[in-house]
């Protein structure tokens, strides 16, 4: 039984899972997406997440907690060009976000073993789905309020020139 066993060990010992969720989370925050498997992207969605969180608490706290906060991130990254990015860039751009910076989309199987296979990526950074996402307009519920009469009316006659053509 796995009761309360969260973990998904994905097959590797702890060290080997660590180091492997580092380098996917520094990838990730440099390319904004990258392809992986389901199960991989699952573990690493709930690996970055937190670390997203903490980067946008930088900047609503003061300047020790934030020097903690960029500390408890690169103890899990290891990798400072990372840090710096997901503090910099990463934490401007999901500033207003309560949460879910990350989405993943499944892309089918893989070609030699037949692996469910996923693309994860940061939410806010992808320009073509956001784009199309433009503030919906409002609208009222009142009645529209009646046209003036600027069309023809019905019973006026209208000519039509092209039957007359045809006719000559």
């Amino acid at each position: 039984m796995r009761h309360g066993k969260k973990v998904n060990h994905l097959g590797r010992k702890k060290a080997h899972r660590t180091a492997m969720l580092a380098n996917m989370a520094c990838s990730l925050i440099e390319h904004k997406r990258i392809n992986t498997t389901v199960a991989k992207a699952k573990a690493l969605k709930q690996f970055i997440e937190p670390l997203i969180t903490k980067s946008k608490a930088e900047n609503n706290v003061s300047a020790d907690k934030g020097t903690h906060n960029r500390r408890i991130v690169f103890k899990n990254l290891r990798d400072k060009y990372a840090v710096t990015e997901l503090f910099s860039v990463v934490s401007e751009k999901v500033a207003d976000r309560p949460g879910g910076y990350t989405r993943i989309i499944k892309l089918g199987t893989r070609l030699g073993d037949n692996a469910d296979m996923a693309m994860i990526e940061l939410v806010d950074f992808n320009e073509i789905y956001n784009a199309s996402k433009t503030p919906a307009k409002k609208t009222t519920r009142r009645s529209r309020a009646k046209k003036t009469d600027d069309a023809p009316k019905a019973d006026t006659p209208v000519e039509n020139t092209s039957e007359e053509k045809s006719e000559e």
